[in-house]
C-alpha cells in the first residue's frame, strides 16, 4: 500500500467519521483500514485521530492534515489524468455553503441537472444562516452576500445583488404606502443586526451624489437572520430592504410589494469564498463556476 493509498483511507474515516463506514465504502477489511492509518501517523509523527468505542474525531493535527490531504489527492488525481484523451469525468464530494435561502430558491432548482451531466460529484450543501469556519469545517467554497473582510481566504466576486424596499399588502394597507423619506416617520422597520446589542442600521437611502446614508427608523423587532428578516415582512411587523433574488417569487406573487423604488439602498456584493491554496481540484473549480453561471442572470455586473 502506497502513501497515496493512506491518504485516501484516512480521509475516508475521516470523512465518514469511523473506521467500521470507511472500510465498508472502501471494500476493505477494517483491519486494513486501522493498520494505513496507523502506519500514516507514525510517518507524520502526528496523532490525528481520537479513537474511543463509538466513535472518530479528528485531532487539531488531523484537522490541518485533512485539509492538505485533500488538496494533495486532487492534484495527484489530475496528474495521473493529464494525458488523457476523453474528457475526464469529475469525481469526489465538494462541500459548499451559501444562505438558505439561496440554496432554496435558485440553486437546488438547477442542481438536479448539474449532477445528472456529472454522475461522479458529490455535493455536500451547508445551507443556513451561520457563517461557517471555511478553512476549519473543511468547506471547498461558499456564497456571502455583503461584505467580506477575511484575508485567510480567496475571493471571486460575482457581481452585485440589487435590493428592493418592500413590505407585505397588509402592513400597506394598514400603516399607507410611503411616497417619500419623510414619510417614513410614520412608519416601521423589521431591524436586522449580526448580533443582538449592535446598533441596527436604520434604513439605507441614495444620496444625489452617488453615496448612500442611512435614517433612524421605529421598529418593534430585531432579527438575526435572512430568513426570518423576509418572514417579518411577510408577517406585516414591517419595511424591509432585501436583495432582490431573496424576495424575487414573494414580490411576483404579491406577498411582498415593493416601495420607494426610486430609493434603493446600496447593491451587495456576492462573493465566493475558498481557502487559499496553489491547487484548486477541477471538480471545485468547476462547481464554483457553475455557481456562478446560476447566479448570474440575479445579479449586476460589478463596476470596471
Amino acid at each position: 500500500m502506497d502513501q497515496l493509498d493512506q491518504y485516501r483511507i484516512f480521509l475516508r474515516v475521516a470523512e465518514l467519521g469511523g473506521f467500521t463506514r470507511a472500510a465498508a465504502a472502501l471494500g476493505l477489511p477494517k483491519a486494513s483500514v486501522s493498520a494505513a492509518v496507523q502506519r500514516l501517523e507514525t510517518a507524520l509523527g502526528a496523532q490525528l485521530l481520537h479513537r474511543t468505542t463509538r466513535r472518530v474525531q479528528l485531532t487539531r493535527e488531523g484537522a490541518m492534515f485533512l485539509e492538505r490531504c485533500r488538496d494533495l489527492l486532487g492534484e495527484a488525481e489530475e496528474l495521473q489524468a493529464l494525458f488523457r484523451e476523453e474528457p475526464q469525468q469529475l469525481r469526489g464530494r465538494v462541500r459548499v455553503g451559501m444562505s438558505g435561502s439561496m440554496a432554496a430558491r435558485l440553486v437546488l432548482p438547477q442542481l438536479g441537472a448539474f449532477l445528472q451531466a456529472h454522475p461522479g460529484l458529490e455535493i455536500e450543501l451547508g445551507a443556513g444562516e451561520r457563517r461557517v469556519d471555511v478553512v476549519r469545517e473543511g468547506y471547498d467554497c461558499v456564497v456571502r452576500t455583503g461584505g467580506v473582510v477575511d484575508d485567510s481566504l480567496a475571493a471571486r466576486p460575482l457581481g452585485l445583488a440589487p435590493v428592493v424596499n418592500c413590505a407585505s399588502p397588509d402592513y400597506l394597507q394598514r400603516h399607507g404606502i410611503p411616497r417619500t423619506l419623510a414619510d417614513l416617520a410614520t412608519h416601521h422597520l423589521v431591524h436586522y443586526a449580526g448580533s443582538f446589542g449592535q446598533r441596527p442600521m436604520g434604513w439605507e437611502y441614495p444620496l444625489p451624489d452617488g453615496g448612500h446614508d442611512s435614517l433612524e427608523m421605529a421598529g418593534a423587532i430585531t432579527v438575526d437572520g435572512g430568513e426570518a428578516y423576509v418572514g417579518a415582512a411577510l408577517a406585516g411587523l414591517g419595511l424591509i430592504q432585501v436583495p432582490r433574488l431573496g424576495v424575487r417569487a414573494a414580490l411576483e406573487e404579491g406577498r411582498l410589494v415593493e416601495v420607494l423604488a426610486d430609493l434603493p439602498a446600496a447593491p451587495m456584493p456576492v462573493t465566493l469564498l475558498y481557502p487559499q491554496q496553489r491547487h484548486l481540484p477541477r471538480r471545485v473549480r468547476e462547481v464554483m463556476d457553475w455557481l456562478a453561471q446560476v447566479l448570474a442572470p440575479h445579479l449586476q455586473p460589478l463596476p470596471r
